[in-house]
Parts: C-alpha cells; structure tokens; sequence
C-alpha cells in the first residue's frame, strides 16, 4: 500500500519526476578516487580525505526543530576499485542505544543511515535489492530489511568504526557494493568493482534519539519536496548521484 501511494505520487506531484525517474532537485556529489584506502578507525587523518568535499546532513525529514549543540552532520566520500569509503563528522550532544537486539527498532536508537543504489536506476526498494538502506549502529552493526521482509544483518558489506573527538564523532566507513541481484543467504554474491565515470544512488542520514522510546530527528542529506520525507527506505527515487571520479 504505501509502496502504491509512492507511485501515485510520483506521478500526481508537480514537476516531481526528472527524466530518469528521480524527484527534480537531486544533488550531485564528486567523488575522488583514493590511491591509497582510508584506514577505517574512526581517525580522520588518512590523505585521502583531504581531497574529498564536504556535503551537509542538514535536511529535516522528522521531528521537532534542533539547535547546532543538539545535532549538526557533514560526510565527503571517496573510492577505490575494491568499496566506496565515506567519512561522516557529527556533533551529537547525547549518544543513545536503548534496543540491545540490533533487529528491533534499530530506527529509533542514534544510527547513521547510509542508503545506496549501484546503478542509481531509482525506483522501489522496500522488500528487494534495487538498493540498501544499511542502519549503522553505534556497535557498528548494520541492518537493513531483506527479501523475506524481516530485518536481517548486512554487517558483512559494511565495516565501520567511530570515536569521539572533542564534542564531534568522526564516522568512517568502508562499503562493498553490490548489485540488485544480490540473493540473501546465496553463497556466490559478489561486490561489483567500481571505476571512474561510474554513477550511484546515494543519501546520508542520521537518527537521532537523546532518551525517548522513539528517534526524535531523522536528519539527511537531500531535500524531499513531496510526499513522506523518511520515505528512503522505500524509495530510491530521493537518492542523490555520486560520481565516481578519477582524481579530485
């Protein structure tokens, strides 16, 4: 039903639709290609990132209004042939995890939410893998939902690791990306290895919950001009471009 009512949407609303299909107003982001990976450990200092560009969380798809001391997000992202590689800095004045199974309400607890299609082909993605919405938990597991429409670990594509610097966290993360042909449980998945020139769907956003039984913010990094603003999960229509990049 909501899947259908997305549909409607897309088609009813205004100026929605660009040509390929996404909603009008999506960002472009240029990522350069890392000749040496970023070493994932939450420390920032890795030459790569000193030629990637920053690009804000700062869209409020839910909740109240926030001030900077309560949330403020930013991410640069670069590649190598083998994963893409994000770096995401935050400042979040209370870090919460109340659900210690990471398959219940994994939503509702502090995460970092990274939505990526390889192929930035758009569309539905609410029970299949036209693209992945992994929800990274502050124990660095990520969970998305799988085909049989249960939430299932997807840890093995994502490895992340943050740290708490001053009053920010700095995030780093490297990501396997795979195909919508991707099978869970099947033995024989691979990761596609990317190249220069090579376009993907990608958002970054962020939960954020200071103690409630509910996230009070969902925070993220492209505009939702229609519709159900936390709609990501479902909809890769609102994804942003990456471009992979030869050199910055």
């Amino acid at each position: 039903m909501r899947g259908a009512l997305i549909a409607m949407l897309l088609l009813v609303a205004p100026g929605a639709g660009a040509a390929d299909g996404h909603v009008e107003g999506r960002s472009e982001y240029r990522a350069p290609r890392a000749a040496v990976a970023p070493v994932i450990d939450g420390v920032a200092n890795d030459a790569a990132w000193q030629d990637a560009a920053w690009r804000s969380i700062d869209q409020r798809w839910l909740g109240p209004e926030y001030d900077d001391s309560d949330f403020q997000g930013r991410f640069k992202v670069v590649w190598t042939p083998e994963r893409i590689h994000i770096l995401v800095e935050i400042v979040d004045d209370i870090l919460f995890d109340r659900h210690r199974d990471p398959l219940v309400q994994y939503w509702d607890d502090d995460c970092l939410e990274i939505f990526l299609d390889e192929d930035f082909s758009g569309g539905d993605h609410q029970y299949n893998h036209n693209a992945f919405a992994y929800h990274v938990s502050l124990d660095n597991q990520a969970i998305d939902i799988g085909t049989d429409k249960a939430a299932r670990s997807y840890s093995h594509h994502v490895q992340s690791q943050w740290k708490q610097h001053g009053n920010k966290v700095v995030w780093e993360l490297a990501i396997d990306v795979y195909p919508d042909t991707y099978r869970d449980d099947a033995p024989d998945n691979r990761p596609v290895r990317l190249s220069s020139g090579k376009v993907l769907g990608l958002m970054v956003a962020y939960c954020d919950n200071d103690g409630s039984e509910l996230r009070e913010n969902f925070i993220g990094s492209e505009t939702v001009p229609f519709g159900k603003k936390d709609r990501g999960w479902i909809d890769a229509n609102i994804f942003g471009k990456l471009v992979l990049d030869e050199s910055p």
